[in-house]
């Protein structure tokens, strides 16, 4: 698919289809199965196959998979999180939603990642769980804090929500060890069009998840389409994947190695674009082992007029994110986060989908050349 230069970089991000798609959605539709069905099961374990991980627990949404992961690590009232501040509000909010507070830390301003040291520097009594948001794609290195993490038997939940099919080491996220979650949302590396998955870290806390999105229910739908009764033995949430969805997925996942091409190359080409640009610094997803979600960048002086005057041009720039302890609804938690309150001022994302063309990242790169001198002049 391709799209003229002007049309690829001044419309939002949209799914990218490679056309099998409407027919497994209308197949799926046919089945007349439209919650939790074989194909969602087949989802999973395709999935599990490709991470090379024991298995994968499909649910409705990334901040569904992130609610139940924390309550299947054991989150809960009186528990503290150590969360960045800089990720989407989705991220801070499953952790409320399981009863738990957030404290936010930094992030690396050049990765916009979290480190070992500053988790280490904020534990408390109270935690109970770190959370990683692998921001662009980029994995997380907690292994310097793992010792302690162990010893005080805090687990380590991961927001993959943008690193579908990135590496860690030689194996793929979501197969390190750490409790996982996926987004398989419109403009993921993977969609669904709507979806999440988790990727546990023991068969009993698998049982544990399924049991969580489906309302608290022992028996799988396939069994209990077969007997008179079930058994409901603990709360649950209604956030299974529909079929529908799945079969989205199951295409999208064939043409995966062509997603994970695609991106790599746009990033990198948005690299050497951007090489040397006075007054910008690209933030480093580490694209060898990763694959890109976003092309993020830090205007250093004057991001919101160089914003404006973009959005104005037709250029489709965005800013991921704001920082989450300066949100009314978290004020309660805040602390003071000086390097994150930086980012926040500075923080810009470029155009980034599969529909792109070269000529559509030369466009972007010249409009925000010329958007930069313009700043420096003033």
């Amino acid at each position: 698919m391709t799209m003229t230069a002007q049309a690829g970089v001044s419309k939002n991000a949209s799914p990218f289809v490679y056309g099998p798609e409407e027919a497994a959605v209308l197949e799926a539709l046919r089945s007349g199965q439209y919650n939790h069905s074989g194909i969602t099961d087949d989802f999973e374990t395709r999935i599990a196959e490709f991470l090379e991980a024991p298995e994968t627990v499909a649910v409705a949404s990334g901040t569904a998979a992130l609610h139940i992961a924390l309550l299947a690590a054991g989150v809960g009232p009186g528990h503290e999180v150590i969360v960045p501040s800089f990720t989407f509000c989705a991220t801070v909010q499953a952790v409320l939603a399981a009863g738990a507070r957030p404290r936010f830390i930094e992030v690396n301003p050049r990765t916009l990642c979290i480190e070992s040291r500053d988790v280490l520097d904020a534990l408390t009594p109270h935690t109970r769980a770190v959370l990683p948001v692998l921001y662009g794609g980029r994995a997380v290195d907690l292994t310097d804090a793992q010792p302690a993490l162990a010893e005080r038997r805090i687990s380590v939940v991961e927001d993959a929500a943008h690193a579908f099919g990135s590496y860690q080491g030689p194996c793929r996220v979501g197969a390190t060890g750490a409790l996982t979650c996926f987004s398989f949302g419109p403009i993921k590396n993977l969609t669904c069009g709507l979806g999440g998955m988790l990727v546990p870290r023991t068969p009993h806390e698998a049982d544990i998840c399924r049991r969580l999105r489906g309302l608290g229910i022992v028996e799988p739908p396939a069994r209990r389409a077969k007997t008179t009764t079930y058994t409901v033995d603990g709360f649950g949430l209604r956030a299974q994947m529909s079929s529908l969805n799945a079969a989205i997925g199951v295409a999208q996942l064939a043409h995966f190695s062509e997603t994970e091409a695609k991106r790599r190359a746009l990033w990198r080409t948005y690299a050497a674009a951007l090489q040397d640009v006075p007054g910008l610094a690209l933030v480093d997803v580490d694209v060898d082992r990763s694959v890109p979600h976003l092309c993020a960048v830090r205007v250093l002086r004057g991001r919101d007029r160089v914003f404006h005057t973009l959005r104005e041009r037709g250029i489709g720039v965005g800013t991921h994110y704001p920082p989450n302890h300066l949100q009314p609804a978290f004020a309660q938690w805040h602390r003071p986060l000086p390097a994150t309150e930086q980012v926040g001022r500075e923080i810009m994302t470029l155009p980034f989908h599969q529909h792109l063309t070269e000529a559509d990242v030369a466009r972007v790169a010249d409009e925000l050349r010329r958007a930069l001198a313009s700043e420096t002049v003033r």
